[in-house]
């Protein structure tokens, strides 16, 4: 059971890699942990490791309702942008969060020479196969 909701989880995940965001390659996105929260039933937390090459970046997208996000940039600089915000620059070591049903307008690389990654951590439904749901047009 563990390995079957893993395996869609990484799947579901790794949709986001399917569009670029206008002219930016996508980044790559991949599940390095999936784990019940054995003291919050119905509830798990997923491990997503986003890797941007240079001038990568993400379409615009939301999560799933019920998923809280906390984000570590791990190397570079990641340009961000949740709800209508200001776009922000958030560098190695600086964090962000991602309330349930917050829409990210922009993830991308801020360089276009050098590599990002940064882990994002879902608290979410344990049901929930799809990480990421990019935005209509």
């Amino acid at each position: 059971m563990f390995a079957k909701a893993f395996l869609a989880a990484a799947f579901a995940a790794l949709s986001i890699t399917s569009a670029s965001a206008g002219d930016r390659p996508p980044g790559k996105v991949t599940v390095v942990f999936d784990r019940p929260i054995p003291n919050v039933p119905g509830k798990s937390m997923r491990g997503v490791l986003v890797e941007y090459g240079p001038g990568a970046g993400s379409p615009a997208h939301t999560h799933p309702k019920s998923a809280f996000i906390y984000a570590t940039v791990l190397e570079g600089a990641i340009r961000s942008s949740v709800n209508g915000s200001p776009e922000k620059v958030y560098k190695a070591g600086e964090n962000f969060v991602e309330e349930p049903g917050s829409f990210h307008g922009v993830s991308a690389n801020a360089s276009d020479t050098e590599p990002a990654r940064l882990l994002a951590v879902f608290v979410l439904d344990s049901n929930e196969k799809e990480l990421v749901t990019p935005a209509r047009k």
